[in-house]
């Protein structure tokens, strides 16, 4: 999912460029939940191949609202000004959905965070993604 990769999409599948400004915090939240999943499961797949099963449990502890909101706190510290911007907007959005699994606390900071991911990711900033990943999940150097 590099920014080669998106170009690539957008470009053979005909995806006009959008500007992520113009996005409510629940759209950001939407792609960013699918963008953030994607990540883990490739990370996952990477280690070690084992059964689908198997794949499943380890993801849902990462991608549950829970997990993403330990993960932005810990994020908070490194964001900028901007991304803190988004985050917060996310995290007091109106969501009429809630988890079963999560806290509303939980719930509404894991939107901001999915918010925040959706964000970077229509702005092509993937490589930001990986580093705020990266620095939160203490993956690699």
């Amino acid at each position: 999912m590099d920014k080669s990769l998106i170009r690539s999409m957008k470009d053979k599948l005909n995806i006009k460029d959008v500007d992520a400004r113009n996005y409510s915090p629940l759209t950001l939240a939407y792609i960013g939940d699918a963008v953030y999943e994607v990540i883990i499961r490739t990370i996952l797949v990477s280690e070690a191949n084992m059964a689908v099963k198997k794949y499943h449990h380890r993801a849902s502890h990462l991608v549950n609202a829970g997990y993403q909101a330990e993960l932005i706190h810990k994020l908070e510290p490194i964001l900028t000004d901007e991304e803190m911007s988004v985050y917060r907007r996310g995290r007091n959005a109106k969501s009429y959905t809630s988890s079963k699994n999560a806290s509303v606390i939980e719930y509404r900071t894991a939107t901001g965070f999915e918010a925040l991911i959706g964000y970077l990711y229509l702005k092509e900033e993937i490589e930001r993604i990986y580093d705020l990943l990266r620095f939160g999940l203490e993956i690699g150097e």
